[in-house]
């Protein structure tokens, strides 16, 4: 076992070494972040010497690091995780161990492990970048899910630990009929885990492109390698105690680089705000990255709209249904509903969440500054340059901090960053690992092809199958992938998970009448609307959306020349850039073949939870089920009690 884990960590390392020879392709000084749609201003907008945050040069195609200190730093935490992934394989013998560690994780050591699961590349680099890149908005990205964890508090935590086994099929077939509650509770554990796990390869993938200067898609092969070892051979002990050590980094991390960025401001945060208001280059962004405003307008005071909602999220119905996609996916997120069957109790449970809670809010109130300092101190257009959906403004951040490009300091700080970011991106692929290949070997194969008579070999073997196969779907999802910004990945997994597995799983729990085809319904439905609404959405790229932004700009620019005036170098590449993306998106088209969005809103969680929801309900009125009727009691009794569940493991 140990050669093994040494022998692929060792080609990971070498491959990206020998592909680290090719060079890298540039990335242009205009870039375009992601969801504006038209072409952002020049990176070398010039801004008066007295303006805290000025512009500097031009954007450079790609970070510059100290190849030995960051490869040293990521090899230490790569090797000190592979370590306890050895030592916890040796302990994972029976189903229960590879899935829940035998329901020996302390309330603890869990809710340290939550924060793991939760904070991941999704918050600590997508959320930020979102914050540099839209101002506010971003913000409620960063408060969304600590709401949807009080939700899991209030009424999730104690039943859920009490009733459930493995999986969210475990939890509904209790008093349904099995098979086809657990082929859709597969169906959409797979589908919310999808989304999730792409938001986190991206961020594997860019990070390692940055470490070790190799080609985006061999990088996500070569996390997908660590991540498939992490799964396999250690399950659900190794991935515990590696997430309580990633978030304890992480948070290290941010309370670091955030009292640097305080320090920026003299500790006073009127002129922190003041520094966002007052920077030419958050001006300039605002104007035309985000507002589309060629010329400035009089009297519009673009850095104070840095600070107010709806940059990005331009509808108010659309705030409204993100923050329902937050509230309620949290509870119906597979790998987290996992989590409170590590633990040996419901009190344990309701402790795990309780400090779940305090320890991610404290992060993502941290990633506020983070965004705004990045914003302040990197400019959204170096920012948007090296990536498009903002996810380098931390790094970049780091490094600024830290002493700048080419600094001792810089490099370290750069390397730490990103070394424990990218650990912590392990952690949560990890867990939603084990959530899909749980859903597909103990839901699909255990119980509807086996019927449930598979033994503990079997059924351990299978799981470590499914987690090869899940692992290796994830790196063609990765690839796939690479120019969307992971927040809003991780937000539609919350909208999928709240519309089709919030409403079984309430109803289930709470509800008399609740049955099999209310259970089918409501999964199918819910999950349905939220892709399909997903696809038919602002999220997708429509390129006569681009092409009729970046005419406008044209227009604007040229009639500006025949005017007689002449246009200034960040003016002269607006417009080359603008004439090159019209050229290239006047007769393109959506992944759906649309021209413009039928759906208007970015999350479509204010549609499609309701969906949800009444598809439920009207699946269970229309086929009533007396026998699931009469076992609510019993399941009732169960979730309140814990009689009848599964007694923990020692470790």
């Amino acid at each position: 076992m140990k050669r093994l884990v040494i022998c692929a960590l060792a080609a990971v390392l070498l491959g990206g070494g020998a592909a680290g020879a090719e060079p890298a392709k540039p990335v242009s000084a205009v870039a375009t972040p992601a969801g504006a749609g038209a072409p952002a201003p020049s990176a070398t907008a010039v801004a008066p010497p007295a303006v805290r945050g000025a512009v500097k040069d031009a954007a450079p195609a790609k970070v510059k690091t100290n190849k030995a200190i960051t490869l040293s730093m990521f090899a230490l935490i790569i090797l000190a995780t592979l370590g306890i992934v050895v030592r916890a394989a040796k302990k994972t013998q029976t189903v229960a161990d590879y899935y829940t560690a035998g329901g020996g994780i302390s309330g603890i050591q869990n809710g340290w492990a939550i924060t793991g699961d939760v904070v991941s590349a999704a918050s600590f680099l997508g959320m930020s970048g979102l914050i540099s890149l839209y101002g506010i908005d971003g913000f409620m990205y960063s408060t969304g899910p600590i709401l949807g964890f009080v939700t899991i508090l209030l009424l999730m935590a104690e039943p859920l630990r009490n009733a459930g086994k493995y999986t969210m099929g475990d939890i509904l077939c209790f008093r349904a009929s099995p098979k086809p509650v657990r082929a859709a509770a597969a169906i959409s554990t797979v589908a919310v885990s999808t989304f999730y796990l792409l938001a986190q390869m991206v961020g594997a993938g860019k990070l390692m492109q940055l470490l070790l200067d190799i080609p985006y898609k061999v990088s996500v092969i070569g996390v997908g390698t660590l991540l498939i070892i992490y799964v396999v051979f250690g399950g659900m002990k190794a991935t515990t105690w590696v997430q309580i050590i990633k978030a304890a980094l992480l948070l290290t991390a941010a309370v670091l680089l955030s009292l640097l960025v305080a320090l920026k401001a003299g500790l006073n945060p009127l002129r922190f705000f003041a520094d966002v208001v007052n920077n030419a280059a958050i001006q300039d962004h605002v104007r035309m990255g985000v507002l589309k405003h060629p010329l400035p307008e009089p009297g519009f005071d673009y850095g104070k709209r840095f600070l107010q909602p709806g940059l990005f999220l331009k509808n108010p119905l659309d705030q409204v249904s993100l923050g329902l996609a937050w509230v309620l996916g949290a509870a119906g997120l597979p790998h987290i509903m996992m989590r409170f069957f590590t633990v040996p109790n419901a009190k344990e449970a309701r402790k795990s969440i309780r400090i779940a809670v305090f320890l991610m809010g404290a992060f993502f109130i941290l990633t506020t500054f983070l965004g705004f300092g990045a914003a302040i101190h990197i400019t959204p257009q170096k920012i948007a340059a090296m990536d498009k959906g903002g996810n380098m403004a931390t790094l970049l951040l780091a490094q600024y901090l830290g002493g700048g490009e080419g600094s001792i300091g810089g490099d370290l700080f750069l390397a730490f960053v990103c070394a424990v970011a990218f650990a912590t991106i392990l952690a949560v692929v990890s867990g939603l690992v084990l959530a899909a290949s749980a859903a597909i070997a103990h839901d699909i194969y255990v119980n509807i092809i086996k019927d449930g008579k598979a033994n503990q070999k079997e059924q351990v073997v299978t799981a470590r199958i499914t987690s090869l196969v899940v692992g290796a779907l994830a790196i063609g999802m990765g690839i796939a992938a690479e120019k969307e910004n992971i927040v809003a990945l991780v937000a539609l997994a919350f909208a999928v998970a709240a519309s089709g597995n919030f409403p079984v799983i309430m109803l289930s729990l709470f509800w008399r009448k609740f049955n099999t085809a209310g259970i089918v319904a409501g999964i199918v439905v819910g999950t349905v609307a939220a892709i399909g609404l997903v696809l038919v959405s602002p999220n997708m790229t429509y390129p006569k959306k681009i092409a009729a932004d970046a005419k406008k700009v044209v227009e604007t620019l040229e009639k500006k020349q025949a005017a007689g005036e002449v246009l200034a170098e960040k003016d002269l590449k607006a417009l080359e850039k603008a004439r090159s993306d019209y050229a290239k998106n006047k007769d393109g088209t959506s992944i759906m073949g649309l021209d413009a969005p039928l759906f208007p809103l970015k999350n479509p969680g204010i549609v499609s939870v309701p969906l949800g929801f009444l598809a439920a309900v009207i699946g269970c009125l229309a086929f009533r089920d007396r026998r699931a009727e009469d076992m609510f009691d019993e399941i009732y009794v169960r979730q309140n009690t814990g009689i009848g569940i599964a007694k923990a493991i020692e470790h």
